[in-house]
């Protein structure tokens, strides 16, 4: 029996942002393998259903931990890949040797990132935040050893105009035939027009307490784990926890009160 893994986007990066509870969710995102199975070379599909939960802790001052249900939707060819609010479009990938490779691929996925004015007792008087449609390519590097991951994404819902950038490293333990355990580190740059929208204050929003604030680029780091039990070749179950240490350029927003932010992630998967 052969145990393999969702992609890691719905993970990557969710505790600087919230997690997208739309009915393909979870985020975001450094891909692995699927639970599915490897998609057959005459264009086959496989696809899972799950049912999962994110418990998140945002930065903003004073914000209430978010606790979110989120149903889970993988699909899967030698075409495509869906999994959450993620598509990925495979491009052809290249076989360096036998235990190296570089895949790449055009993504899209929505995000639901920012915040609305009740949130938060800092956010009162703030215009929402909202997330949105974000389209971009990515490329992976497979080893025997490790597998390093890279992608950049644009805002194509036009809401903040920024661009994101993650990079990530990661490798794989498989204990038996049930077990799997993957520590990763990441770093994800965020241009200023990004942090400038979900952390910014704008001249109209200053208040006592709540000065202007103009976002800049920066980079955020990411530390995290993830692992599956699996108990046969249908029925399985997944885990992360991911802790990230936020760029000075979020850290020195008035809306912010903390250096880190931090998500847990559990969740069921079935195979079909």
């Amino acid at each position: 029996m052969s145990l393999s893994y969702p992609p890691a986007s719905i993970f990557h990066g969710s505790a600087s942002r919230k997690a997208a509870v739309s009915m393909l969710v979870i985020g975001l995102c450094a891909p692995m393998t699927t639970f599915a199975g490897e998609p057959a070379d005459d264009g086959s599909t496989s696809w899972a259903l799950g049912l999962g939960v994110m418990s998140e802790q945002e930065p903003y001052t004073d914000i209430d931990r978010e606790n979110t249900p989120l149903p889970l939707l993988e699909v899967e060819n030698r075409y495509i890949h869906v999994f959450g609010p993620q598509i990925e479009f495979k491009l052809p990938s290249v076989d360096i040797n036998d235990s190296q490779a570089l895949n790449f691929g055009i993504v899209a996925e929505y995000d639901e990132s920012g915040y609305e004015e009740g949130d938060a007792d800092i956010l009162d008087g703030m215009s929402d935040r909202d997330g949105g449609f974000w389209a971009g390519a990515k490329m992976e590097w497979e080893s025997e050893l490790f597998e390093v991951s890279a992608e950049w994404l644009a805002d194509a819902s036009g809401d903040s105009n920024g661009q994101r950038f993650n990079l990530g490293l990661e490798r794989t333990w498989q204990f038996g035939e049930h077990v799997m355990l993957t520590p990763r580190v990441g770093a994800t740059w965020q241009d200023d027009k990004y942090i400038d929208y979900y952390f910014g204050v704008r001249d109209s929003e200053a208040r006592i307490g709540r000065p202007v604030y103009s976002g800049e680029s920066g980079v955020s780091t990411e530390l995290g784990v993830r692992g599956a039990y699996q108990f046969n070749s249908r029925h399985s179950v997944l885990m992360d926890v991911e802790v990230t240490s936020l760029a000075d350029e979020i850290k020195d927003s008035p809306l912010v009160d903390r250096s880190t932010a931090n998500a847990v992630f559990v969740g069921y998967i079935y195979s079909f």
